[in-house]
């Protein structure tokens, strides 16, 4: 009960209007589920088009054209058009949305909050109250412990996974259900096997960290923007970008960085400066995730996710990890995964280190080694272009 209370607090003023939403369409979704009995709704979170939900989304739709589909997401999204092409959609947020989230056989999402709303839809499925079927694809492979993703706190009905030691991990720590957890592999992944590489473009991406506590809605951007520039994380990476070391490198080997602040970061991109001539300042929708990944020949990250995405295609990267203790205490908890054994690059905690690497590996045309070519060998269980169609099936076979 305490729990209960402890959610339902989480549901703010501004999501009142979607319990309302829910009710209304709860009889309705009742009358339209014999019209529509094996309706797979499908999404990401609502702003994009570009992950798991949406590449198996867009499989389905070319693959087995006879299934019930739709995607949500919003009709100011860059990516609108894209579905529009690809198959039906759903306005994300909307009481369409809400009817077709009710009525629908299976939700699949790559988000645990894809849903019309979040804070609703959890206080309703996590204490039963609304019991639906659905699909958790996730956004990247699972590397440390994430509580909110346990069972207690999401109830999800089939849980993917990418390589054995992920599926451990889960399967035997986060408290699912026999057979929830399934080795089937990120969707996305199919897509990273073609690409073509921009030789000397260096890739930095790191990801963003919750106690800054910088609000992403918040109306006092002055004010958030002189707090992000006092914490040690812009700090720390706005000197790298500044390193005379790195201009060196670009200068010598004619090496491009690209430089993409975490979404949660893009407020804050004009924060950044350097004299570097040779960098880039990523901003979003003018470039994406997917293509700079696809597209760079040697990345930089601290512990963002898409480090797999990088390695899985063979690529080098190393790690700039000044505050590793504190973001193990403060936001994602040590789990299987270490970064001295396992990791797909050297890690460094001093920003000069880790610009003598960068050179070297310029210097060598960014070629990757060993132990690194082995590590993913051994990670990686799934290395094919299968994984939409094992996720496919897996849904299917369950929900047949």
């Amino acid at each position: 009960m305490k729990s209960f209370f402890k959610k339902f607090k989480n549901v703010k003023l501004r999501d009142i209007g979607h319990v309302f939403l829910f009710m209304l369409a709860l009889p309705i979704a009742l009358v339209y589920k014999q019209f529509r009995k094996n309706l797979w709704l499908f999404c990401d979170n609502g702003k994009e088009a570009t992950d798991n939900g949406f590449v198996l989304f867009e499989y389905v739709c070319k693959n087995h054209p006879k299934q019930d589909a739709v995607y949500a997401v919003y009709e100011n999204s860059i990516d609108f058009g894209k579905v529009k092409a690809t198959g039906n959609y759903v306005k994300y947020g909307s009481f369409h949305h809400w009817v077709l989230y009710l009525t629908a056989k299976v939700n699949i999402s790559s988000q645990k909050g894809g849903k019309p709303n979040y804070a609703v839809c959890n206080l309703l499925e996590v204490y039963g109250i609304l019991r639906n079927n659905r699909v958790f694809l996730q956004h990247g492979i699972i590397l440390t412990d994430i509580e909110f993703l346990y069972y207690k706190n999401t109830k999800m009905s089939l849980f993917t996974t990418s390589t054995y030691r992920e599926w451990e991990c889960v399967n035997s720590g986060y408290g699912y259900p026999e057979g929830v957890v399934q080795l089937l592999g990120l969707p996305r992944f199919d897509k990273l096997h073609d690409f073509k590489v921009n030789k000397g473009q260096i890739l930095i991406m790191p990801t963003w960290r919750e106690w800054i506590g910088t609000d992403s809605l918040s109306k006092n951007v002055a004010k958030d923007i002189k707090a992000f520039k006092e914490t040690e994380y812009f700090k720390k990476w706005n000197a790298f970008l500044s390193s005379p070391r790195l201009l060196e490198t670009c200068e010598k080997f004619g090496a491009k960085i690209m430089f993409y602040p975490h979404r949660d970061a893009q407020r804050f991109v004009g924060c950044f400066s350097t004299d570097n001539p040779h960098i880039t300042i990523c901003k979003y929708p003018e470039y994406t995730v997917g293509k700079l990944l696809k597209s760079s020949a040697f990345m930089i990250t601290d512990f963002s996710s898409v480090q797999a995405d990088f390695a899985y295609m063979k690529k080098p990267l190393a790690y700039y990890h000044f505050d590793y203790e504190e973001y193990s205490e403060k936001q994602y908890h040590k789990a299987y995964f270490e970064y001295e054994k396992d990791g797909f690059g050297p890690a460094f905690s001093d920003a000069e280190a880790l610009a003598d690497y960068v050179y070297k590996m310029a210097q060598n045309g960014f070629q990757n080694y060993e132990p690194y070519i082995s590590r993913h060998k051994d990670f990686f269980t799934l290395y094919d272009t299968n994984n939409c169609e094992r996720n496919y099936r897996a849904i299917k076979e369950k929900w047949s």
